[in-house]
């Protein structure tokens, strides 16, 4: 990769991706722990799609001819008030990961790099997604303020959720 801010920002971002799947992994042990192993799940499927994203990363930096570097991984939040406390968490992180997307975006057009800029929008739409689903959980647990049989419920959705890696196009 000729560009080497970019590969500096796209290396810096996958590590970022690893770190989000780290963070889920620690939230679906907190819910395991907590009795609620469809919410594990949940979060398990979430740390999956993270790892995917970063491997999408790692693929793209090698594909351009740079040079892939990995960097320690900050050792993630483990306790949390409570699942719907747990749930916001995912989402402010969610918001934080699109800021990164948005910027790595301005910085590819800045330095005029068509086809990482290309390579960017599939990120764009996937935090579209991702935020959505997150808002959608977070709803309900709202509506049923965290309790009763509407937890039972959720988490019985919860636990139906499959990783089905994105088709590449």
């Amino acid at each position: 990769m000729s560009n080497k801010v970019l590969e500096k920002a796209l290396n810096e971002q996958l590590n970022a991706e690893f770190y989000s799947s780290y963070l889920y992994l620690s939230m679906s042990a907190y819910f395991s722990d907590i009795g609620l192993s469809g919410f594990a799940n949940w979060m398990r499927v979430q740390a999956q799609e993270e790892q995917f994203h970063a491997l999408k990363f790692y693929d793209y930096i090698n594909e351009r001819g740079g040079r892939v570097i990995l960097s320690s991984i900050d050792s993630p939040q483990t306790e949390w008030e409570s699942p719907l406390d747990c749930v916001k968490g995912v989402l402010e992180h969610e918001k934080k990961v699109t800021s990164l997307i948005n910027n790595l975006v301005d910085l590819a057009i800045t330095e005029k790099d068509h086809a990482t800029n290309i390579f960017l929008q599939w990120f764009v739409t996937e935090q579209v997604e991702e935020e959505d689903s997150v808002n959608e959980v977070l709803n309900k647990l709202k509506l049923i303020d965290g309790k009763g049989n509407g937890m039972f419920i959720l988490d019985k959705e919860l636990a139906l959720r499959v990783f089905t890696p994105p088709t590449t196009a």
